[in-house]
């Protein structure tokens, strides 16, 4: 007699946080013991990209085509220490003397090509020979830079919205141009105020001055935005700058005019003549109202429309019972003012404006990455020095921008901080031999995916175009009217 069993296939299943083969864990106790390793390691295994970036953005040939050379000679040349100073600042230190932190890091020293780094007061002495020419050689570096790297990207913005914006910087001793002005946190202190312009599509840095201690007049809001139209890449042809009352003025609105820009501006000293019939509300919202006019201030050259938004402001209840009334109507609400040139409806005109908000932010960040620091005592080493600071800043765009090529409409934009810990912080060990030098990580790095997809957009952005190395590729890259052109032998 054969009796049947139930037959049970079924795989036990693993208890929850428990993995299967997982080692013996690691315990390290005080009694554990140490020692040393011949071997180079750094912790900053992320300098790979830079350098994989640089190369890629083709960065020597354009320093060496655009940069001005200062009148002091070194011996190692002005891309040495130019590179030291960006890889310093990329790693997230801000002064010069920080270079006593990484000055025997071998990647860093094979990023330069040299076995030992010279003396902190080297590159000191290089900054301090620095002045106005080499600042504006850098900017047009940086706008280089931008054309190649939107290029690589897929980046073919035909409208960008151009942020502009100012920030103070308290200073202690005597540093040129410090005056004493706005500084709303540190009152009646010395401090520098410089200004910044940004991409808002791109958190990128466009333009900036290192400016004296005083408030920005509006003939040189005019100089700043005329400056604009040399460092935009040539897909763009729609450009709407926002900025606050600070910049308000009529030479300010003729320079926009000038260059064909669009523009959405503050206003406080202005008091444009609305109808009071014309107050509407929009949806729901019956507290906001909307309203705009045309209007030519005194000493404008002609009329130019404003926008208006009033909200309600809170009933104040004096006593019980009791309500505390406005005598005018226009005190019972806040007004915000804007001078524009877009035709669109005053509250989608307002809301356009808002997304300057993140202005503010990134001039935070900027100053974190090393705004807020101040080399010198030279004023004009110091705006050179500003421009080697932004020109960092938007390193770290780019290297953030390939590492998520692939997720372009990321919703989340990590700081550079955020970046800077998942990109650059990763420990790598240097081996050389057959006169090569490999860089090796941890196989149970948990960014490897990343890393390996960001090394691997840098390396294609490297190669060369194969169209003009292989006939396979005109084959099938080329249109047939560039084929028969190029491709087609003359008849003898």
């Amino acid at each position: 007699m054969v009796k049947s069993r139930r037959k049970i296939n079924c795989k036990k299943g693993l208890r929850q946080g428990e993995n299967k083969g997982a080692g013996k864990a690691r315990k390290i106790r005080a009694s554990t013991r140490h020692g040393y390793t011949d071997e180079h390691l750094s912790p900053y295994g992320g300098l790979l990209p830079l350098v994989k970036l640089w190369e890629a953005l083709k960065f020597e040939e354009l320093f060496k085509k655009v940069f001005r050379e200062p009148r002091r000679q070194t011996q190692s040349g002005s891309l040495f220490f130019i590179k030291g100073l960006m890889v310093l600042l990329f790693i997230g230190f801000c002064r010069v003397n920080h270079f006593v932190y990484i000055c025997e890091d071998p990647l860093l020293l094979g990023i330069l090509g040299v076995e030992h780094l010279p003396v902190v007061s080297t590159f000191w002495r290089y900054v301090q020979s620095l002045g106005q020419n080499q600042g504006l050689s850098l900017l047009r570096l940086s706008a280089a830079l931008r054309e190649r790297a939107w290029h690589g990207l897929n980046r073919a913005y035909d409208r960008i919205h151009v942020d502009i914006d100012t920030t103070v910087e308290t200073v202690y001793g005597s540093i040129q141009g410090a005056k004493r002005g706005h500084n709303p946190q540190h009152r009646g202190k010395k401090g520098l105020r410089p200004v910044l312009a940004f991409i808002a599509e791109t958190r990128e840095y466009l333009a900036g001055n290192f400016r004296r201690g005083e408030t920005i007049s509006g003939q040189e809001v005019a100089r700043f935005i005329l400056s604009f139209k040399k460092l935009l890449p040539g897909c763009v042809s729609q450009v709407i700058i926002r900025a606050d009352a600070e910049f308000y003025s009529w030479v300010a609105v003729k320079a926009c005019i000038r260059n064909g820009y669009d523009y959405i501006i503050s206003v406080k000293k202005t008091h444009p003549s609305f109808d009071p019939k014309g107050w509407s509300s929009v949806g729901r919202e019956k507290d906001i109202q909307y309203n705009e006019c045309l209007f030519q201030p005194l000493g404008w050259a002609r009329a130019c429309r404003f926008v208006a938004q009033r909200i309600l402001k809170e009933v104040v209840k004096t006593s019980p019972g009791l309500v505390q009334c406005e005598l005018f109507e226009d005190d019972r609400y806040t007004y915000r003012i804007f001078v524009t040139s877009l035709t669109n409806q005053p509250h989608k005109v307002i809301r356009r404006y808002d997304g300057r908000a993140g202005a503010e932010n990134l001039i935070g960040e900027a100053k974190r990455e090393g705004l807020a620091a101040i080399p010198t005592k030279k004023f004009q080493s110091n705006k050179a020095y500003f421009q080697i600071i932004m020109l960092s800043y938007n390193l770290w765009r780019y290297m953030v921008g390939f590492a998520h090529q692939q997720d372009q409409e990321q919703k989340v934009q990590h700081t550079i901080h955020v970046s800077r810990l998942k990109l650059l912080f990763l420990a790598a060990k240097l081996v050389s031999g057959g006169n090569r030098v490999r860089i090796l990580y941890s196989a149970h790095l948990s960014g490897k995916n990343r890393l390996d997809q960001l090394i691997h957009n840098l390396d294609t952005l490297r190669k060369p175009p194969g169209i003009l190395n292989s006939p396979l590729a005109w084959e099938y890259q080329c249109q047939p009217p560039m084929q028969n052109i190029f491709c087609t032998r003359k008849a003898a």
